[in-house]
């Protein structure tokens, strides 16, 4: 019989559900593993996999989006497999885009983001939140409840980041639509994961976006799209438009789909985590530590992946030029080496924001300050407008009997939907 901790995590229907426990005897081997017949490195331990990300000279993010499973196209040879990776990179899916760059385009791209999504701005686009999010809050509580995913967080999230880049409102149900249509990113099936088809909802945003970003170039307007058509980079030279497309249609399709997933991750600590709700409802200063726990408990995403480009030393192992690395950021978050009672919900722990659920480094998480933003607020709006929140035990069971259905992603971790039941607060129903 195959031992857990030799199961292949990325095709695997039963870890998806729980890959905690999966991870748990991965960890039993060490902080670095190789599963029996794989040709990939798993982390799980949190000191190691904080050194490879901070490590960008050996360790190559092109292969982040595909994952470790997935074949290289060329057969690594050397101490140092630079030149080969480059030479190969367009092989790679979404090799173009901005989570799979490495050394300069990673740099020229991050700089153009990492002047869009200053705290001016972000302060400047809560105010669309604040109104956004109590219009859609009335509804759901007026109605006392319904399914949290689609109706309030897919919607509340889109609609944010859309109008941060300036998409058009009469688009963005269309793209709301194509991305749902569409299977998740780490899709269990690998065929749904080829980026390059023109079927797939990457490319025909992207042919909204040229036209976005055309249109701004010609015609500049208050918003972060016509600041990137009018952009350059560090050493002053101008993005090519494809760059620039790409680079807008990731930041909408990335911006959207993990905050809606830490909603409803969120909400299931609300519900079943007895009396904690009624903290974070007389003390919203509570709300962003809360958040932070979400994260390193059940963030968004539960793996993402590094390619070996030099001989290198992690934790005491040697690792080969050309290994691929899968970065357990569910098993990390749980390393009992760095959290103590890791498995536990603990509301204000020690040092909370040290988690790695956002990445570190060079690929740090850039839109992280605005997910942490507008989940705060949609629950700042929960939690004035209603008394009391739970599950809908006819859909979902029980407290410690849960049925959930999780989306069939090796990177995602969120659900398919949460239907929720709202009791109105004395003041909204007096309202």
């Amino acid at each position: 019989m195959l031992r857990l901790e030799d199961r292949d995590f990325f095709t695997d229907p039963e870890i998806l559900v729980d890959p905690y426990e999966y991870f748990e005897a991965v960890r039993e081997h060490g902080p670095i593993y190789q599963p029996a017949g794989k040709d990939y490195l798993i982390i799980t331990g949190f000191a190691e996999a904080l050194e490879i990300f901070k490590n960008s000279t050996d360790f190559s993010s092109s292969i982040a989006l595909q994952g470790a499973a997935h074949p290289l196209t060329f057969v690594p040879e050397g101490p140092d497999i630079s030149d080969q990776l480059e030479a190969h990179r367009s092989d790679i899916i979404g090799h173009d885009l901005l989570v799979n760059l490495d050394d300069s385009a990673h740099i020229n791209l991050r700089a153009l983001v990492n002047r869009l999504f200053v705290p001016s701005r972000l302060k400047a686009n809560e105010e669309y939140m604040d109104e956004l999010s109590e219009e859609m809050i009335d509804a759901i509580v007026a109605k006392g409840g319904g399914e949290l995913i689609q109706e309030i967080a897919t919607p509340f999230v889109t609609a944010v980041v859309a109008d941060l880049l300036g998409v058009p409102r009469e688009d963005r149900q269309f793209f709301m639509d194509l991305i749902q249509a569409a299977p998740p990113p780490g899709s269990l099936n690998s065929d749904d994961n080829d980026y390059r088809t023109e079927a797939h909802p990457m490319i025909i945003m992207g042919g909204y976006f040229a036209r976005y970003i055309q249109e701004r170039i010609d015609n500049p307007r208050e918003d972060i799209m016509s600041e990137l058509a009018h952009s350059t980079y560090p050493d002053g030279s101008r993005p090519k438009l494809e760059e620039l497309v790409n680079l807008s249609t990731f930041m909408f399709g990335a911006g959207q789909d993990t905050s809606a997933k830490l909603i409803g991750n969120a909400m299931r600590y609300i519900a079943d985590e007895p009396g904690l709700q009624d903290k974070l409802r007389a003390d919203g200063a509570l709300i962003p530590l809360f958040l932070e726990e979400v994260l390193r408990l059940e963030g968004s995403s539960k793996i993402t992946a590094r390619l070996t480009r030099r001989d290198t030393v992690v934790g005491g192992i040697s690792i080969p030029a050309g290994t691929k690395i899968a970065i357990a950021l569910a098993a990390i978050s749980r390393d009992p080496r760095r959290w103590d009672d890791p498995h536990t919900f603990i509301l204000n722990r020690p040092r909370i924001k040290e988690h790695l659920s956002f990445g570190r480094g060079a690929h740090t998480c850039a839109g992280a300050p605005l997910a942490r933003a507008e989940v705060r607020i949609l629950f700042e709006k929960l939690f004035a407008k209603t008394s009391h929140m739970e599950l809908d035990e006819e859909r979902h069971g029980t407290p410690g009997n849960r049925i959930y259905s999780f989306e069939p992603s090796f990177i995602v971790r969120g659900l398919a939907d949460l239907k929720v039941k709202l009791t109105p607060s004395r003041s909204f129903a007096d309202a």
